[in-house]
């Protein structure tokens, strides 16, 4: 890595860079291509085509700066759309990018409709990759001009975040870790390292340098109603009492004694 602070988008396109977004695309490929509704957003990261699988007919890409591919620019914390009009937003490293990710998230809850899905990548401080960026920061500010990971505003934890998301009225899906392996500057090592995604995955899996979750907004108070046919079938298949045999046998029983005097 070059002697240099460098942005995110630039160290996208180093080794562990191309290694994290691998990860993170199959990841939303598998979460994404089951969300259903009419209206998706991403926030930032063009890199990623996080709405690539997913088949809602409205898909956005916004950015907060002219970006190629983005539909609109906007301010992640004020976006322009109404309360309870998206069915998906997807913030891929949008909260450490943001200035307030408090209301870039509180922005979120208040445009996705009740049940609607946020997705979120993020990268992991309590990680090699987390322990190596403190040790750059230190070094920056003793002189030092090399960043191993982007700088890109501070890292959020996944435990952090799980609770801003429940104070907000969220219910976390899926939750989980990936990238095991150091943050190498050459293919040539990450691919010796390749051992250590299994051995993480099972031994140390809270220690992945990235992490993916999926959240659904709940609304208290609000009840989903089933589709009127279904209880229009549950009611003709529903059994009809009927007397008792007893009962039965004793009115036939009038009956004949009826037919035999006349």
């Amino acid at each position: 890595m070059s002697d240099q602070i460098i942005g995110l988008h630039e160290w996208l396109e180093s080794p562990t860079g191309r290694y994290l977004l691998a990860w993170e695309r199959a990841q939303l490929d598998l979460a994404v291509a089951d969300i259903f509704g009419f209206h998706a957003l991403q926030l930032g990261l063009p890199e990623l085509e996080a709405l690539a699988a997913n088949r809602m007919p409205h898909r956005w890409l916004a950015s907060q700066t002219l970006t190629p591919g983005a539909a609109f620019v906007t301010d992640f914390s004020a976006l322009p759309f109404p309360a309870n009009s998206l069915d998906l937003v997807v913030l891929p490293h949008s909260l450490e990018l943001a200035r307030d990710p408090h209301t870039t998230l509180r922005e979120v809850e208040r445009v996705l409709v009740p049940e609607g899905r946020v997705v979120i990548c993020g990268l992991n401080p309590t990680s090699l990759w987390g322990l190596r960026q403190r040790h750059a920061r230190t070094r920056q500010r003793a002189g030092a001009q090399n960043l191993f990971l982007p700088e890109s505003g501070e890292f959020i934890g996944y435990w952090r975040l799980r609770d801003w998301l429940r104070l907000l009225g969220f219910e976390v899906e899926v939750g989980h870790f990936g990238c095991y392996r150091p943050a190498f500057s050459s293919d040539k090592w990450s691919h010796r390292f390749e051992w250590m995604e299994r051995a993480g995955a099972r031994w140390w899996p809270i220690l992945g340098g990235a992490y993916f979750l999926v959240a659904v907004k709940r609304v208290r108070g609000m009840t989903l109603l089933s589709p009127a046919w279904k209880a229009s079938r549950a009611l003709a298949n529903a059994p009809v009492s009927v007397a008792n045999s007893s009962t039965l046998t004793q009115a036939n029983a009038l009956n004949d004694k009826k037919v035999t005097r006349e």
